[in-house]
């Protein structure tokens, strides 16, 4: 159709997953649904909501890259986490998904790329997209069990990529990066002439004490530009109050350029309001007591989900380390869609892993955060389907 941008123009004919799960729903149906994912939805720990209206709430400071007293606290919550850095190289913004957009715009002209992991998150090519990026997947071996391997970082290059984006630790994989893949891929960035871009919404939720894991990159020397980006939605299990950050680092001529440039691209948008700016203090006090509920969420439906597999089962657990997200490694046949739409038949709803660009193999995902109740519940129609062999759903 004319009149509108091919960037815009994203498909919307529902797959057979969601036409399932419409007619489910229309039949009111019960769902067991371990694919939620929004912590506001699953009886976890909120913070009073007057913390919301402090005094100047309503003012108006227009700080380009966030108001010093948030930028203050968060340096300060940062630093007790290990990460030594300065409010001067912190840039807010409304969510990580935004600070996504600005980087695109600061790295890359349109027709550029970006280097994504696969498997990961299915939103990198949506943002990228919308800002006439393109994205080029490097995969992330199984064998290695889903960590990243610097020679398939560099075989994905060509002469218009821009940067390298790394999920740590990996959503859904739960794989953490280590020290001699960061110091690789960070020499590899340096010698192409690449920014690093580490999201690390999920890096405070490590189930284990997993030795030479690499929390962030905020704070450390590398010879790379690098961007750490998280916020309040994962951090703060706060997705509603839209509050994210980036921590520049890198080469210090490098660094004060990108943030001077992107300065200029905050203070084009101003999107961060001022309410959960002054209030970001105390919400950063609340997050000691929510990630402790989550740790003690994820870890224990992860032990529910590893109780259910019974022993000789076709089906296992990836081993993970942290995150919010289990992945089941299936059989080949009848496959992920055929075996989502076989456990939804059955009134749970699972995610399979095409959604996530799985590649070499069969994955279900699921996720950690619902109630032990729901879980336990899901997991053990979950286990007796997938133990029924091949399987054949109904449809209509």
């Amino acid at each position: 159709m004319s009149g509108f941008s091919a960037r815009s123009d994203f498909p919307r004919t529902p797959n057979p997953l969601a036409q399932a799960l419409a007619r489910h729903r229309a039949r009111g149906l019960p769902l067991l649904d371990v694919t939620e994912s929004n912590p506001t939805r699953v009886g976890l720990p909120a913070p009073a909501t007057g913390l919301l209206a402090p005094p100047g709430a309503c003012g108006y400071a227009p700080e380009a890259l966030g108001l010093p007293s948030a930028r203050h606290a968060l340096a300060t919550h940062l630093t007790a986490r290990g990460a030594a850095v300065s409010p001067e190289h912190l840039v807010l913004t409304a969510s990580t998904s935004e600070a996504y957009g600005w980087l695109f715009k600061l790295l890359c002209e349109p027709g550029d790329n970006v280097l994504v992991p696969a498997p990961s998150y299915p939103l990198f090519e949506h943002l990228a997209r919308l800002e006439g990026v393109e994205t080029r997947p490097y995969p992330l071996p199984r064998a290695h069990g889903f960590g990243l391997d610097v020679d398939e970082v560099e075989a994905a290059c060509d002469a218009r990529t821009r940067a390298v984006l790394v999920v740590n630790p990996g959503n859904p994989t739960g794989h953490y990066l280590h020290e001699g893949e960061l110091a690789a891929l960070a020499d590899a960035c340096a010698r192409h002439g690449l920014a690093l871009v580490s999201d690390e919404v999920f890096s405070d939720f490590a189930w284990d004490t997993e030795p030479s894991r690499v929390a962030t990159v905020a704070g450390r020397a590398l010879p790379a530009l690098t961007f750490a980006l998280s916020g309040l939605s994962k951090v703060a299990g706060l997705p509603g109050l839209k509050l994210g950050w980036m921590h520049v680092g890198g080469p210090q001529p490098l660094r004060d350029e990108a943030l001077a440039r992107l300065e200029w691209v905050a203070d084009t948008y101003l999107p961060v309001g001022t309410p959960v700016q002054l209030a970001l203090p105390e919400l950063l006090a609340h997050v000691p007591r929510f990630q402790a509920a989550v740790l003690e969420r994820v870890r224990g439906n992860r032990q529910r989900l590893l109780k259910a597999r019974p022993a000789g089962a076709t089906w296992d657990v990836v081993p993970a380390h942290g995150g919010w997200s289990a992945v089941l490694r299936i059989p080949a046949e009848p496959g992920e869609e055929a075996t989502c739409l076989a456990l939804l038949d059955a009134g749970v709803r699972v995610q399979p892993g095409y959604f996530y660009d799985f590649g070499g193999g069969a994955f279900l995902v699921l996720s950690l955060l619902p109630t032990p109740e729901v879980f336990a519940a899901a997991v053990e129609v979950l286990a007796r389907v997938l133990g029924e062999g091949p399987v054949s759903p109904r449809t209509a």
